[in-house]
């Protein structure tokens, strides 16, 4: 006979943070009969999330106004593929994390190993008549965190709400050189070239589109330097032509006119992605490591 699990419980609980406390503090609290094995079972098997967020320090500090969810069931074991690996999935959404390298969907010459075809393999798994719907792409040689629906219409309503549902889209750029400004706003049109399909900056302002990048220094030496990079809109190669048109491009980047390839990639990769969950309202967030080829880059 299977032995019942003591946490099993159809929902979630959630508390609402009142004052500054260490997680394992605050949650022997809430369960005054459970011990502190217990509550790093709870953490190590992914139930425990703050705004959103799966975390496993018992000694994270909350802080006033924070919520805490304990989720009962516990999270599915993260599915590696070649190529990506899956972060989240519920019966709405599936989250990957994509290696540099891998298309996002087919092309002429490839239409098997993609992002897409991999997901559409796993769905069918599940059920054969399943299908996935693609809700925003990365470039092929970029890695990080994309976004996949399991039907048109959350497809449809997440794109349709992208700007307002969407509330960080962070990613990390390793470019060449130091930044004269080591933060600020990159705000200009862009323009896609019909022939070339090379997009860049104009200055007239009747074409193109408006297209906003946030950036900030991370880490430095005397050649390159690793930004954070937030997005305000998302538009075609945003991030490569902005940071290009203040002469510090992405290392790797030959359409942009680097000179340099310290990691023999392109050095751009989706970092963090939080949103409001279409179907349930749940402030989802998800941070993926540092590459640690951008990290060697600039000690």
């Amino acid at each position: 006979m299977q032995k019942k699990n003591p946490y099993e419980k159809k929902e979630d609980t959630r508390f609402a943070v009142a004052e500054p406390a260490e997680l394992m503090t605050f949650l022997l609290k809430q369960f005054p009969s459970k011990n502190r094995n217990n509550i790093k079972s709870l953490l190590r098997d992914k139930q425990v999330l703050v705004d959103g967020k799966v975390t496993f320090q018992y000694n994270y500090v909350l802080q006033k106004g924070q919520e805490v969810k304990i989720r009962w069931a516990k999270a599915p074991e993260e599915r590696k593929y070649d190529g990506l690996k899956i972060v989240f999935e519920d019966e709405h959404l599936i989250v990957i994390e994509k290696e540099a390298g891998l298309l996002s969907m087919a092309t002429e010459k490839e239409k098997r190993r993609t992002a897409y075809h991999l997901l559409s393999e796993h769905v069918k798994a599940q059920k054969p008549g399943n299908k996935i719907f693609i809700i925003h792409r990365l470039d092929r040689e970029t890695s990080g965190l994309m976004m996949f629906a399991k039907s048109e219409a959350v497809q449809k309503k997440v794109q349709e709400s992208w700007q307002s549902t969407t509330k960080e889209r962070i990613y990390l750029a390793l470019v060449a050189g130091v930044l004269r400004q080591p933060a600020g706003v990159i705000n200009t049109n862009l323009v896609e070239s019909e022939k070339s399909m090379m997009v860049y900056v104009t200055q007239n302002p009747e074409r193109g589109q408006t297209a906003v990048t946030h950036y900030e220094t991370l880490q430095k030496n005397a050649r390159f330097s690793l930004l954070k990079v937030q997005l305000e809109t998302g538009r075609k190669n945003q991030i490569r032509v902005h940071l290009q048109s203040i002469g510090h491009p992405i290392v790797g980047d030959k359409k942009y006119e680097s000179r340099h390839d310290p990691i023999n990639r392109l050095g751009l990769h989706a970092w963090v992605l939080a949103f409001q969950h279409p179907v349930t309202g749940e402030q989802l967030r998800f941070e993926t490591a540092i590459p640690r080829k951008f990290l060697e880059v600039v000690k």
